[in-house]
């Protein structure tokens, strides 16, 4: 999991920044730099647009550190931030509103069975080629933001289900339907593209 350093005391770097060592700032978060900008670029599809969202997201955290209390793992908090500041931009370049959904009708609405594989048993070789990891990013992309958001915490950052839900400020049951629903969509968007993809590989088969 790329979020999470365990080894590291990140309490009393915390601290120690808070205290006025605000070089030590650097050093917090250059673990998480990486998957911060990832994040934001999934959810721009801009390289510029996730630059200016990560620079920022590191930015308001550091403003806000003193009301970090510590009750989440300071990674996920900076997720947090980091969809936050995303979703403020998307809202203000588009004039369409993002798409929200009932909670309460998530968790109580019907779940449909899977009628594939899981998307993410495709073979680690398969996802070292570039037209593969193409169509796989593509899928995700296609994703509305509610859903993407989930399934990139969940499926690729590997946090937890707990860990999702603090991070996006929804309930873990929430987190479990929109993450069926996501992977759903995944599964029925890649199989015809995969098996297109080489079908003597047989694709298909893997999701």
């Amino acid at each position: 999991m790329e979020l999470e350093h365990t080894d590291r005391d990140e309490a009393r770097m915390i601290a120690s920044i808070l205290a006025g060592d605000t070089q030590q700032y650097h050093e917090l978060i250059r673990p998480y730099e990486r998957s911060v900008y990832k994040m934001a670029l999934s959810l721009m599809k801009d390289e510029s647009d996730a630059e200016d969202v990560a620079q920022e997201a590191f930015l308001k955290a550091f403003r806000k550190l003193a009301d970090f209390r510590g009750d989440a793992k300071f990674s996920t908090w900076l997720i947090s931030i980091t969809l936050n500041e995303a979703r403020g931009r998307l809202r203000r370049k588009s004039a369409v509103p993002m798409e929200s959904l009932d909670q309460t009708n998530e968790e109580g609405g019907h779940i449909s069975p899977a009628l594939l594989r899981d998307w993410r048993e495709v073979p680690s070789e398969a996802l070292e080629r570039k037209e593969i990891r193409a169509i796989l990013v593509e899928a995700i992309g296609n994703l509305s933001p509610l859903y993407r958001e989930v399934l990139l915490l969940r499926d690729v950052e590997e946090l937890s289900i707990e860990e999702t839900a603090a991070a996006l400020t929804i309930t873990a049951g929430t987190v479990k339907v929109r993450l069926h629903r996501a992977r759903m969509m995944m599964q029925k968007e890649l199989a015809p593209k995969l098996k297109n993809a080489n079908p003597r590989k047989g694709w298909f088969q893997w999701l």
